[in-house]
């Protein structure tokens, strides 16, 4: 268990902050579990990020 332990903490570890934050707070018990949650959080943060670039576009493309 304690060489899964050392996998998770190393994934953790290159994740950008805000993502490890929330991924360590949800306390994975398997790497399965970790990567999906992690995954999950980008594509969100990725969604986000695409949705405002749109937005602002269009306020330019307006004005």
């Amino acid at each position: 268990f304690t060489e899964e332990s050392d996998k998770i903490e190393k994934y953790v570890g290159g994740l950008p902050d805000m993502i490890h934050g929330s991924v360590m707070a949800s306390k994975p018990k398997t790497m399965p579990d970790e990567i999906e949650f992690a995954t999950e959080l980008i594509d969100k943060k990725i969604c986000t990020f695409a949705e405002r670039q749109t937005e602002n576009k269009r306020k330019q493309d307006n004005n």
